[in-house]
């Protein structure tokens, strides 16, 4: 069974940075648009940014202008810069393919990401 890897995930202060890489086992990766979504405990999972095959990429408008996801097409790896954290970025961090496209039975575990003081 394909699946998505994520990694990276960590305690950290605010204002601190982290980079968050996501590989994925299966083969077709390159043709499909792919995000970073988080769930914080007590909310539904919230898609956090999208990049397209082609590199265009989309975020939500919490974590714009402080994340950047990109992807490594060769490596099947999509990662999230994610820089100047928050307190309210606290959450488990996932990627898959970008709505509506995702591959329900290849959700990760999801990395945890901790921003306190």
């Amino acid at each position: 069974q394909v699946q998505f890897v994520e990694s990276g995930g960590g305690f950290i202060q605010p204002g601190g940075s982290l980079r968050l890489p996501c590989t994925f086992s299966g083969n077709a990766f390159s043709p499909y648009p792919m995000a970073w979504y988080r769930q914080a405990p007590g909310n539904q999972r919230e898609l956090v940014a999208r990049i397209s095959s082609g590199g265009a990429t989309t975020y939500a408008g919490v974590v714009k202008g402080r994340f950047t996801i990109s992807r490594d097409n060769d490596k099947k790896t999509v990662f999230l810069q994610m820089n100047s954290l928050k307190p309210e970025d606290t959450a488990v961090y996932y990627c898959n393919r970008a709505p509506p496209l995702q591959l329900r039975d290849s959700w990760g575990q999801g990395t945890q990401v901790t921003v306190s003081s």
